[in-house]
């Protein structure tokens, strides 16, 4: 498909750079089949029903962003997916600056060395020393906000906190399952008491997220692997679910194609623990999910592909229309959609 179909205009005072708080007082916007309610999100257990399930990412961001030298030349590198116990595919800034067997020296005794440049301009960084690679980022990282609030305030210390959700545990995303930070443990106590379950998997988000489309046609972008495990156990109550008429609502695209990632053509979803690329655009067939909570994203992105995929190409052009003309709040740390086919 054209790439074009996907493009709207979005308003810069519509990018949130803080989320809301308390973080269920975001706005939601519901599209149920044919209906559209503006809600907030707290009033999400008067929309979903008793045996549902609700299914979030429990990855854990990571400090992945790095500044550094290699000789006079300031390197910039954005980690985005674990290659080896030491090695890290990286997106480089000034990477022209940059060739194999080069060393970048990130300060606070944390280096790397890289190696295998990718056609996306990309390095492995292997790191130097015997410490986990998870305590040199610590030490010498900063949180990795998206480019499109990086770009207008610098991280700082409250954003430690605010692009973590409440699931997160698995050490390992460079980037938010951003729908899961609309929760509180609240909000939790309440879809409990209103029978609606949750579980968790675990995907760790890449970079690769937030890179747009550059080319033409949909049949031309390649996605960047990403990896994620869903075990026996959560597997088991995922088909236990369905098989007693409740619905899987993936919060997140993340949980999402983990999760049709994992689903057979008759609907079974299995264990998995590998890499997945999957890229889903209008005319796949959903095996495994029944409807999404998910952030309002970027245009012409992956991700907007997949929410058309999802309810109507035209259907989510509305819903975005409306949305921007409500003064609803965009990505990362913005609003929320439950989108209901």
């Amino acid at each position: 498909m054209n790439v074009d179909l996907f493009d709207f205009d979005l308003p810069a005072e519509r990018i949130a750079l803080r989320p809301a708080s308390p973080r269920d007082t975001a706005r939601l916007l519901v599209l149920d089949g044919a209906e559209t309610r503006d809600l907030i999100v707290r009033d999400l257990p008067g929309q979903l029903r008793r045996g549902d399930l609700l299914v979030f990412n429990d990855t854990r961001v990571i400090p992945a962003q790095l500044e550094g030298r290699r000789g006079n030349a300031r390197i910039g590198a954005t980690l985005h997916k674990r290659e080896g116990l030491r090695r890290w595919r990286a997106f480089v800034r000034n990477g022209r600056r940059l060739r194999e067997g080069d060393t970048i020296d990130f300060g606070q005794d944390v280096s790397a060395t890289a190696s295998e440049k990718a056609e996306d301009g990309s390095f492995i960084l292997t790191f130097a020393g015997d410490e986990p690679v998870e305590l040199l980022l610590e030490r010498a990282g900063r949180m990795p906000l998206p480019p499109y609030i990086a770009a207008k305030r610098p991280t700082d210390a409250q954003d430690a906190e605010d692009y973590q959700t409440m699931f997160a545990a698995e050490k390992g995303a460079v980037a938010a399952p951003t729908a899961a930070l609309h929760f509180t443990p609240e909000l939790i106590a309440a879809l409990d008491t209103a029978g609606i379950g949750h579980a968790t998997l675990t995907l760790h988000v890449g970079a690769g997220t937030f890179l747009p489309v550059k080319a033409d046609d949909t049949d031309q972008h390649k996605m960047h692997a990403e990896w994620g495990r869903i075990d026996q156990a959560t597997a088991d109550r995922l088909n236990a679910t369905r098989a007693a008429g409740g619905r899987i609502i993936a919060v997140g695209t993340t949980s999402l194609r983990l999760i049709e990632s994992a689903t057979t053509a008759d609907g079974r979803i299995h264990p998995f623990d590998g890499d997945t690329a999957i890229f889903i655009t209008p005319g796949y067939r959903f095996r495994g999910i029944d409807g999404l909570m998910t952030n309002f994203h970027l245009p012409r992105s992956t991700l907007f592909m997949l929410v058309s995929a999802l309810m109507g190409r035209e259907r989510m052009q509305a819903a975005y229309a409306h949305a921007i003309d409500r003064g609803y709040r965009f990505y990362s740390y913005g609003d929320a959609s439950l989108l209901l086919p």
